[in-house]
């Protein structure tokens, strides 16, 4: 129904492998929408898959365009929070790719300039329309697992080789841990709110690794145990979920296809988009497995949501304060793997209610 309304003109700070794989097709994809202008240094790049979109190489000239609504910031981690507040300051709307920012501090000064300019800020968390994630929900949400204990999720790779890019190089922001965390740490909080402590051991471990790649942190909550685990070297055999409760156990072997169709230039509305044929494995205590089918996913909802939050039509998809939760997960996870000891999230009341409501556990 609001197909008829004058699109939200985008601009795209970076078009690395975020901005090309995800961001450009997905924004592309939603009604409302308009990609109108990449900041890149490489226009031919851009042009060959974006031939009707103008490039710029400086941000400013972006920011200073009157036309654009929308700022999505997908540039190296560093340069999230001080080009989200420029964007912010400039009268634009923001998506921050993840994550939102360096530290908590960071963080909170972003949701604070937000609310100072009335702009709606949010943080792409595109990974809560993934299959996977989405069945194992559902599954918990209709009581099938009980109460659960345990709950464990993966994200695992195998690239042996260390990659000559700023995500695999010494420096702020860079490693596994903030690379992949964040989605990691978002599902769970979205599950089961702030955790009461967080236990962490990050290492590296490839010949010539410079940041971190691997990464194994437990959040607590009473006594049930989460636990979050990327590596990039895994060839195989470990499942993307294991969840098990009182009254039975659910196993998502493989994770959602939806990365490796965008890869691949399938789009948001094409056919097959968002089908996983790899079921969820219901196990109910007697020896019984029931294959349930994964739902069906679509990362181009996050868009959806975010265009309505603007337009307000509809809530906010992720909202600021969910991200300075993730956030504090995340710098608590850094300080226990540097102390070897498990640490408390360091939030503020409303910023942990900012979770109260999302959470199932």
């Amino acid at each position: 129904m609001h197909d008829t309304i004058t699109p939200l003109r985008v601009a795209l700070i970076g078009y690395g492998f975020a901005g090309k794989t995800f961001h450009a097709p997905l924004i592309r994809s939603v009604p409302g929408l308009a990609l109108s202008t990449v900041v890149s240094r490489d226009a031919g790049k851009v042009h060959v898959d974006l031939p009707d979109v103008e490039v710029v190489a400086d941000v400013a000239a972006a920011l200073a365009d009157p036309h654009l609504d929308v700022v999505v910031i997908a540039s190296p981690n560093d340069t999230h929070a001080p080009l989200a507040r420029a964007a912010l300051e400039a009268g634009k709307h923001v998506v921050v790719d993840k994550p939102f920012a360096l530290d908590l501090a960071q963080a909170r000064e972003l949701v604070d300039v937000a609310e100072r300019e009335q702009r709606v800020l949010s943080v792409f968390q595109n990974r809560r329309w993934d299959t996977d994630f989405l069945g194992v929900r559902q599954l918990m949400e209709a009581g099938r697992l009980g109460e659960v204990t345990h709950f464990e999720s993966h994200i695992d790779r195998f690239r042996p080789q260390v990659r000559a890019r700023w995500r695999e190089q010494a420096g702020a922001g860079s490693g596994l841990w903030y690379d992949l965390g964040p989605h990691l740490v978002d599902q769970a909080l979205c599950l089961f709110g702030v955790p009461d402590s967080v236990w962490a051991s990050l290492a590296t471990q490839r010949d010539g690794g410079e940041a971190t790649d691997w990464a194994h942190v437990v959040l607590a909550y009473g006594g049930r145990r989460v636990i979050l685990h990327a590596s990039m070297l895994v060839a195989g055999g470990t499942p993307r979920f294991v969840v098990h409760g009182t009254q039975g156990s659910v196993v998502k072997p493989k994770i959602d296809p939806q990365e490796a169709q965008l890869l691949a230039g399938v789009r948001p509305g094409d056919a097959g988009w968002g089908r996983d044929a790899d079921d969820l494995l219901l196990y109910d205590g007697s020896g019984q497995v029931e294959h349930i089918a994964s739902p069906l996913g679509d990362q181009s909802r996050y868009y959806a949501a975010f265009r309505d939050a603007v337009r307000g039509y509809g809530p906010h998809p992720v909202t600021p304060r969910q991200a300075i939760g993730v956030m504090a997960v995340i710098e608590a996870a850094m300080t226990s793997a540097a102390e070897g000891r498990a640490v408390s999230p360091e939030l503020r009341d409303e910023e942990r209610h900012a979770w109260t409501t999302m959470a199932h556990g």
